[in-house]
Order: C-alpha cells, then structure tokens, then sequence
C-alpha cells in the first residue's frame, strides 16, 4: 500500500494588520495604501491632476519617479505629453461633481491650479463644446481613460478618484458608470476604496431631504488588459504589475 500523501499546510499567518476596503479620513492618509498594495516600488507614475499634491504628502519621497502634471503646466488629461506604453501607472483626479465643473466649489487643489481645471473643463464659453452635467463629467472621465490606456504599458496601473452625485434630481451613480465605460476601454476593474469623511455632511438650503447626502468617495485601480485580450478573462488570471527597468 503506498504510503499517504502529506497533508498540505497553508502559508502565511494570521493577521490583522492589512489593508482594508473602506477608510475613514483624508485622500493623504489612505492613498500611499493605494499604492503599497498595487504599484511596486520604482515605478514611474504620472499624476496628471496633480494639484497641490495633497495625494503625496505621505508618500515616502523616492519610492517612485513621479511625473506630476496639471493645466497649471499646460497638460491637458486628455492629451499627455507621454509615449504610448511608457508608464507603470497613471493617477487621475479631475471635478467629479457636475456642480465643480461649472465652478460651484474646489477641487483637490483648491483656489490654485484646479480652479483653473474646473474654468477649463465647464460649459462656459471659456471651455471646449461640451455634455451638460452628469454627462459632461462621464465624458471627461472617459476621454481621460482613452488617453490612460494609450501612456499606460501593458498591464499598467490607473488609479482613479470619484464620487456619486445627485445631478438634477436623479440619482448618478457615476463609479458604476465609470467602472462599465473603463471595461469597454479595456480595463480590468482590479479594486476598490471607500473614503468616508471624517465630519458631517451639510446641505444649503435645505427643503426637504430625498436623497442620502453623500459622504464617500472611491479610489476605483483599474488595470490594462493588452491589445485583444479580454477583460472577462483577465480577471481569472489576474497579474501583479513588476516596475519596468529603467
């Protein structure tokens, strides 16, 4: 009789020191997770709505060779100054709320050089013809993401920041949106973060409450599929992404 196969012990130890889904704070404390989890030290990775870069305060200097761009340089998300397939990942962070995009309220970047995006990307006459709300923010996230996945090498990393809204009464739920429209583009949905804020919520003006007041916000890491593979199957097999040498 042959002798019994030895019982297979899993690897690893228990913890409870990881990375978790859902955080409570500000985009500076929890983006380096973002990161550590997903982009390998070395990487280059271009911020194109870099602001004032609130997204690196915590983010140990040289652990990446950071391209950081904005309008305020003249770079436009929609049309980088980059190579095809020349970066590891690409982090993007424009208005997300319709009421930005016409100039209501501030960015990342606050009075500086985001105002100047939401100036550029509104459907005043300053801007480019354009969709109106809601879809005028789809449009620009998507047009973004076409520009991504062309600097992004294969299997690249896209970190994108969003929120819901409530857009002329009707409930947006645009990280779905997004995450729909991105896999047409070829992107692997590879993670998600919640980022709840840590203090409440107001509302001006208040008449009568019909929808829950947004809180939240996500982090969506997306991941490019090669020319001609297929989003479905990539997610059976999916990669981790090695810095490419420099």
């Amino acid at each position: 009789m042959p002798p019994a196969a030895p019982r297979r012990r899993q690897s690893g130890v228990a913890t409870a020191d990881v990375v978790q889904s859902a955080h409570i704070g500000g985009n500076a404390e929890l983006f380096p997770q973002v990161l550590a989890l997903h982009v390998p030290d070395g990487a280059t990775v271009a911020d194109v709505t870099y602001g004032s870069g609130v997204f690196w305060k915590q983010v140990p200097p040289g652990r990446y060779r950071l391209l950081a761009t904005d309008l305020a340089d003249g770079v436009d998300c929609r049309a980088l100054p980059y190579a095809d397939a020349s970066l590891d990942a690409l982090v993007l962070d424009p208005p997300y709320l319709e009421g930005l995009l016409r100039g209501k309220a501030a960015t990342r970047g606050g009075q500086g050089s985001h105002a100047q995006f939401r100036s550029y990307y509104s459907n005043g006459d300053e801007a480019p013809p354009t969709a109106r709300w809601h879809q005028a923010v789809l449009d620009l996230y998507l047009a973004a993401a076409v520009e991504a996945r062309r600097v992004l090498r294969d299997h690249g990393i896209f970190i994108v920041k969003c929120q819901d809204e409530v857009s002329a009464n009707r409930q947006e739920l645009t990280h779905v949106q997004l995450l729909g429209g991105f896999a047409e583009l070829g992107f692997y949905a590879r993670d998600l973060f919640v980022l709840m804020r840590s203090n409440k919520a107001g509302v001006a003006r208040l008449l009568k409450q019909v929808h829950a007041r947004k809180n939240h916000s996500y982090f969506l890491v997306l991941q490019k599929v090669p020319a001609g593979g297929s989003v479905a199957k990539y997610r059976t097999r999916e990669l981790r992404l090695e810095a490419a040498p420099r």
